[in-house]
């Protein structure tokens, strides 16, 4: 064989060689292509898709959180509308990781996912209904529970799913890896078999095939190792080996993407912990706070000090909370975490839900907690989450409001109260206090009602007066006041033996005082009324009506001197007007205590009564006003509550629904006579007399006629009342009046109006006598009958 025969046959061979080699190189290389198209632009970008996932179950999280955050309802509605486009992106994107899934165990996953997504939205959609009804802590807690446990285990599902795609992809590229490296191999044998022939050739295609493979293999292995995606192939070629290298550009690129949205997401978490305007932190094992936390608890807490210290310590070591609920926290922390959820909800109401610490600077914080468990999949705790909010100016604008809403009502009061009778409450109750004062410092050494029994009685009377007289003027915040007050002199009556504590009681004297003082105070800083009183007299000085004076010189000057009887005359009337100076009707003094007996009524549930009052012409001198109205409001308020009955009792009888009550005035020579009657079931003689034997005022087996039982009324501390009420039954009111009435001279006792009794009950008046001059005749019938001859001689 020629060299020609040789060339051509080794040219022929060559030929061959090279269309084998040529042809084995095209199939492998299209194989190869195939492989990599497959992972490429199937196995990877599945995989990637996979870990968008995540990212966007983390935008439906935030968009959730941003839901029950909103404040109004079309915001509301606008997010519920988000969360739904949210929910479709993710079915569609679970849809296509079923279509693109590669194995039972993905499609088995990914079918799980989808089911469970389902249940995680509905879990949203109850928290949508709950927010759109207005119930935000019903959303905030189905936040915090349920839709928290369906987020993790969605996200834990995701999780799985990531993994297994991450294991396919990484079997793929391994397969690929692998292939291209017998691919590789295998031309390399051929090759160096033809090494002869088809050096040239085997050169080209290695430079053509196998290196751009190997860079490719070498940049896979290199980015699967480093997580650096930013790493790219140059593209030389526009063959299958120049478009499996763009497909690889593209791949990467779409990673790099992935990454940086998953970064960004992390990120705006990271952001929302270090802006959002709340204390929030996490409580591990151990009771530690989690490094993570928002920055805003930096601020409340005033310290940077929180991640990994304990929690007890970062919160209440400075706390006005005592030990037992600090071991109450420790306890209930260190059984939730790790432990059942249902630990949790057993043991929560143990935990506080508001703080007052003790600042750095020195002042203290109103801190609000809220606390909530986060579990797992399995139910299983794994850490609290606390949210902190500083309500402190809330708290100092809750107490601004309930102080202005105090003194709005204690202006009401003052304000439907005329101004003298106010200024009069207000005298006569300072003067109570001052003799209560002088009362306690009087009492010496250790005192007891037993060595001071008068001291207590009228330390209890006056101030059973004073809220009296508060109740009648409707002066609540004093009544409720003198109430206390009132209450420990009668813990005092009832225990005799015991010491008083003379401390508390003076600093109960000066509470109510205070009181007394505010609604003072109150009526000149806001009212602008003279705290002085609208009339300016005092005991020994008299208001006097300009008009009067003027008509009473125009009398004098008209009299006529000539005429000795018409002198006389109308000296007489002069006089007689000049004696009505300083009085006052019965009315007049009693007019607060007539007008409170309707809420009176109304309080005790009885008909408002029928009052009569018959002066007979009779004036009072002012100086026993203040008397007189301490007198007859609990004359009054006894006759409503002893002896008038209630409507359906009434009826019963034959009387009418309303009761009578009757007060009659006389004067005579040496008293002014004051009887009070009502037409009420009347005195309880047989009460009386058992009460008497269970209290000690009587013996056994002594002989009690009915007035006699009727007089132990005025006893200290008698009382027939079933029960002690705002109105009666401290057994104070008869002792009280008496000793009023002694106060100003006279006598006060019962008389009885009938011989006969109603079961138990007698009829009976009131009478008081007090003296003459305390009262005057607003007409004297003889002066009356001359004035009236006189006019009709005229």
């Amino acid at each position: 064989m020629n060299i020609r025969a040789r060339l051509t046959l080794l040219i022929v061979l060559t030929f061959i060689a090279l269309a084998l080699i040529g042809g084995f190189a095209v199939f492998k290389s299209r194989s190869s292509t195939d492989q990599v198209k497959r992972v490429t632009t199937g196995v990877v970008p599945s995989s990637l898709a996979s870990v968008e996932l995540i990212g966007q179950l983390k935008d439906v999280q935030i968009a959730t959180l941003d839901m029950v955050a909103a404040k109004e309802a079309d915001q509301v509605t606008r997010m519920q509308a988000n969360l739904k486009d949210k929910k479709s992106a993710l079915e569609k994107a679970l849809a296509q990781q079923l279509q693109q899934a590669d194995s039972e165990a993905q499609k088995g996953l990914v079918k799980e996912a989808q089911e469970s997504l389902v249940n995680y939205f509905s879990s949203i959609d109850d928290t949508v209904k709950f927010k759109l009804a207005g119930q935000n802590d019903m959303a905030q807690a189905n936040l915090d529970a349920t839709v928290a446990q369906y987020l993790k285990e969605q996200s834990a599902i995701i999780e799985t799913v990531q993994i297994e795609k991450r294991r396919s992809k990484d079997e793929a590229i391994t397969n690929l890896n692998e292939s291209l490296t017998h691919t590789s191999t295998v031309l390399t044998l051929i090759t160096l078999t033809a090494v002869l022939a088809l050096t040239a050739l085997g050169i080209f295609l290695y430079r053509q095939i196998t290196v751009p493979m190997k860079e490719m293999e070498v940049k896979m292995t290199e980015i699967a190792t480093t997580q650096d995606f930013t790493h790219r192939l140059p593209v030389t070629r526009q063959d299958e080996i120049g478009r499996s290298i763009v497909a690889f550009n593209a791949m990467i690129e779409k990673i790099q993407e992935s990454s940086e949205l998953v970064r960004q997401k992390n990120a705006d978490i990271h952001a929302m912990l270090h802006n959002i305007p709340q204390g929030i932190l996490t409580i591990v094992s151990g009771g530690k706070v989690h490094p993570e936390y928002s920055q805003y608890l930096e601020s409340i807490l005033e310290t940077t000090d929180i991640g990994g210290r304990d929690v007890v310590n970062l919160l209440f070591s400075q706390s006005h909370c005592g030990t037992d609920i600090i071991s109450q926290v420790e306890a209930v922390i260190g059984a939730s975490i790790g432990e059942e959820a249902m630990n949790f909800e057993f043991n929560s109401h143990l935990l506080p839900t508001e703080l007052e610490v003790a600042m750095p600077d020195g002042g203290d914080k109103i801190l609000d907690l809220s606390w909530s468990a986060i579990a797992n999949e399995a139910d299983t705790v794994e850490r609290l989450m606390l949210c902190v909010r500083d309500v402190t100016e809330l708290r100092k604008l809750e107490a601004q409001a309930k102080k202005q809403q105090r003194e709005m009502n204690m202006i009401g009061e003052i304000l439907a109260l005329d101004e003298d009778k106010f200024h009069d409450f207000l005298a006569a109750s300072k003067q109570f206090i001052t003799e209560n004062g002088k009362l306690l410092q009087g009492v010496g050494e250790a005192p007891t009602a037993a060595n001071s029994p008068e001291t207590i009685t009228l330390l209890f009377r006056n101030m059973h007066t004073i809220k009296g007289n508060a109740r009648t003027y409707g002066l609540s915040y004093i009544t409720n006041l003198v109430h206390e007050t009132e209450q420990t002199y009668d813990d005092m009556r009832k225990a005799p033996d015991q010491a008083w504590d003379l401390e508390l009681m003076r600093e109960q004297l000066a509470t109510t005082l205070a009181g007394i003082e505010e609604y003072e105070d109150l009526n000149f800083s806001k009212l602008g009324r003279n705290t002085s009183g609208a009339q300016g007299h005092t005991e020994h000085q008299l208001k006097l009506d300009k008009a009067m004076i003027a008509q009473t010189l125009a009398q004098i000057d008209s009299i006529n001197k000539t005429d000795a009887r018409a002198m006389a005359l109308q000296l007489e009337r002069i006089r007689h007007e000049l004696q009505l100076l300083g009085t006052q009707h019965i009315e007049s003094v009693l007019s607060n205590v007539l007008d409170s007996l309707p809420s009176l009524a109304a309080e005790l549930n009885k008909a408002a009564p029928v009052s009569i009052v018959e002066d007979n012409g009779v004036v009072v001198r002012d100086e026993i006003a203040d008397v007189l109205k301490n007198v007859f409001m609990h004359l009054y308020r006894n006759s409503l509550d002893h002896g008038i009955e209630d409507v359906a009792q009434r009826l019963s009888h034959g009387k009418p629904a309303k009761g009578t009550i009757r007060l009659s005035l006389s004067l005579d020579e040496h008293h002014l006579n004051l009887r009070l009657s009502d037409d009420g079931r009347g005195l309880a003689l047989g009460f009386i007399k058992q009460r008497a034997l269970e209290t000690g005022l009587v013996s056994e087996g002594q002989a009690l006629t009915d007035i006699d039982a009727a007089q132990l009324i005025f006893a200290s501390g008698f009382s027939t009342a079933q029960k002690v009420t705002e109105v009666s039954g401290r057994g104070v009111g008869m002792d009280a009046v008496r000793g009023f009435i002694q106060s100003i001279g006279g006598e006060i006792a019962l008389r009885f109006t009938s011989e006969a009794t109603v079961g138990e009950f007698r009829a009976f008046e009131t009478v008081i006598k007090l003296p003459a001059q305390l009262a005057a005749q607003s007409m004297p019938p003889a002066l009356a009958a001359i004035l009236s001859h006189e006019t009709a001689v005229a």
